[in-house]
C-alpha cells in the first residue's frame, strides 16, 4: 500500500531535484526541454518548485503535516500538468513536456492511492 508519507517524501524529492536542475544548469535543462526566451521566468518557476519540494520533505509525519504535503503536492502536480497539456498543443513549449505531464499524472494517482487522510 502507498502511504501518504512515502508519496510526500517521493514527490518532495522529485520537486526539489526538478526545481534545482535549471538553477544549477539551465544549459542542460534546455537541452531536454528546449530553449527558453525568459531565463528569469524559468528560474522563478524552478525556485518555487524547489521550495514546494522542501516543504513536502519537511512536512511533519502527522495527519496535519500530511494534509499540508498533499495540498502542496496535488497543487503543484495539477498546475504543471495543466501547463503541459495547454501549451504543448499550442507549440509554446516543447513536446518533451509531455514526459513531465505523465510524471505529474503519476503523482496525482499516487496521492489518490494513498487514500484519504483522517481529520482531527
Amino acid at each position: 500500500m502507498v502511504t501518504p508519507v512515502a508519496v510526500a517524501r517521493g514527490q518532495g524529492l522529485f520537486n526539489l531535484v526538478g526545481g534545482l536542475w535549471p538553477l544549477v544548469s539551465l544549459r542542460t535543462f534546455e537541452r531536454v526541454y528546449g530553449r527558453k526566451t525568459d531565463d528569469w521566468l524559468q528560474k522563478t518557476s524552478a525556485g518555487l518548485l524547489a521550495a514546494a519540494g522542501i516543504g513536502m520533505l519537511r512536512a511533519a509525519n502527522s495527519p496535519e503535516g500530511m494534509r499540508h504535503a498533499r495540498r502542496t503536492g496535488v497543487g503543484t502536480a495539477l498546475t504543471f500538468l495543466a501547463v503541459d497539456l495547454v501549451y504543448v498543443p499550442r507549440r509554446r513549449i516543447s513536446p518533451a513536456y509531455l514526459m513531465d505531464a505523465a510524471k505529474e499524472t503519476a503523482w496525482l494517482v499516487a496521492w489518490w492511492k494513498a487514500g484519504r487522510l483522517s481529520r482531527p
